[in-house]
């Protein structure tokens, strides 16, 4: 990794830290501790977790800019120690050398009186603003709780000595809102953190924007976990690929707010922040994952994606016909199966169409349990001809003279022979046509399924191919296309 700031160092000693906690699936806790005496003095920053690997500290690599820099003299100092030792082992060690020169300077040890655990301090100074700092870690850890790990506790303490009083703590905790079982799949776990996140943010929204609303903020607050429709998809790469244990799991909200209060948020509505996870820890997009967000075919799904913009590796989306009471929340997460800490080998890119594919089945996982929701300008065209084509229906079997005729088109409908109002006959119609358009909307591209009956009755049989993942371009039909 190459390291190109402070904040930079910082971020990557914490990440290190939390991958400690998080794969000894022990109850543990993540302290960071940024101090500054007075103003005149530099800030020092100290990070605590279970765990010992001095390896972590041996491959990162530094831009020349921030090598010339003066914020930081380069040198840091770990206090490490694993169950089995004796002591608590003390280095200092120089990252501004190369790494072929770097080496971990010993220094006196301390020793544990027969104590039995494991952990590791790093601690560094630098001339960076404390704000800065603070800003960039908070960042950083409301990223990590999307994640979910259960077992991890992380403690923010910022002390101003300068300030009398000023000691400021902060404990987050995964599990705190909706707590999940130790058993809980990442999917899930990703699911229900990235809820979380997403109500953060829309609370944070209702506050800016309190004076748009009618009613308290906090009321409305309390429903935007039941306006949320969350889609999820996971797809792994083959045996044949060279990465076989590589996974990409997608998550997908759509939160629906009261049209009433959308014009607080016609100005965020019409953006998407895309999260990105490299091996359970926030990082930039990769541009085969960017790839593949702007060549899916977001209009099968009745969107309009007006541009992808990078801005340093962190995605915006932005739409071109997303009603200002919507907006659309994603997070990717691509991780190996078979997850070692450290990571010694080289980072892997994923490839375009396993992005593409979680993406999808995000997509079409939303569509399944939300009725109505994504469908294609196609699918939106042919629903609007239901209203006419149902009273037309509805006129022939009212109409006729055959009593016989009318009794069976009742019992297709499910109706007695008592609800035979007109308007009451052509809602119906209506709720079945509709019904199995959208039925047809969401059923997979690739799929050969003929689309479901306007009534029970028998249908023509076709054969059934597999829903495999298809090219761009690549075009199926079925029978509604006709």
């Amino acid at each position: 990794m190459e390291v190109s700031s402070v904040q930079n160092l910082c971020i990557h000693l914490i990440s290190a830290a939390f991958q400690r906690c998080r794969v000894s699936e022990d109850l543990c806790r993540l302290s960071v501790v940024l101090k500054c005496c007075s103003a005149h003095d530099p800030l020092t920053v100290g990070i605590t977790s279970i765990g010992s690997c001095l390896e972590e500290f041996q491959h990162l690599n530094f831009s020349r800019e921030f090598v010339d820099a003066k914020k930081w003299d380069g040198l840091i100092s770990v206090r490490t120690t694993n169950k089995c030792d004796d002591e608590i082992h003390h280095y200092h060690l120089n990252l501004k050398e190369s790494i072929s020169n770097r080496r971990l300077i010993p220094l006196p040890s301390n020793p544990k009186n027969g104590a039995k655990f494991s952990g590791t301090e790093v601690h560094l100074s630098s001339s960076e603003s404390i704000d800065v700092l603070l800003a960039e870690f908070n960042c950083f850890f409301l990223k990590m709780l999307v994640l979910k790990t259960p077992n991890v506790a992380i403690e923010l303490v910022v002390e101003r000595g300068d300030v009398p009083g000023s000691k400021h703590e902060n404990v987050l905790l995964a599990n705190e809102c909706n707590p999940l079982s130790f058993s809980t799949s990442n999917i899930d776990r990703l699911k229900s953190g990235f809820e979380d996140y997403v109500l953060r943010s829309g609370n944070s929204l209702l506050r800016k924007y309190e004076s748009c609303f009618p009613t308290s903020p906090n009321s409305i607050s309390l429903s935007l976990r039941e306006q949320l429709k969350v889609g999820s998809g996971v797809a792994c790469c083959s045996e044949s690929h060279k990465s076989p244990s590589l996974l990409m799991e997608v998550v997908i909200i759509i939160s629906e707010l009261s049209e009433t209060i959308s014009p607080c948020f016609r100005a965020c509505s019409a953006k998407t922040e895309v999260l990105y996870f490299e091996d359970f820890s926030p990082c930039s997009i990769y541009q085969s994952s960017l790839s593949a967000l702007t060549t899916i075919d977001w209009k099968s799904y009745g969107l309009v994606l007006r541009r992808a913009v990078d801005q340093g590796g962190n995605v915006m989306l932005e739409w071109e016909n997303l009603p200002p009471h919507i907006h659309i929340y994603m997070v990717l997460h691509c991780y190996h199966k078979q997850f070692k800490w450290p990571l010694l080998r080289q980072k892997t890119q994923p490839d375009r169409k396993l992005v593409k594919r979680a993406i999808k089945l995000a997509l079409e996982d939303l569509k399944e349990k939300n009725a109505g929701m994504l469908l294609s300008a196609h699918t939106l065209k042919i629903r609007s001809y239901a209203p006419d084509l149902a009273r037309t229906i509805a006129g022939l079997i009212l109409t006729s003279n055959d009593s016989e005729f009318q009794q069976e088109c009742y019992s297709l409908l499910g109706l007695q022979s008592q609800d035979n109002e007109g308007e009451f006959v052509q809602d119906c119609i209506k709720e079945k046509i509709i019904s199995v358009i959208e039925t047809n909307d969401r059923k997979p591209q690739r799929s050969k399924e003929i689309a479901p009956c306007l009534f029970e009755d028998h249908c023509l049989q076709e054969p059934n191919f597999d829903d495999e993942e298809y090219d761009e371009g690549e075009h199926i039909f079925s029978s509604l296309d006709y």
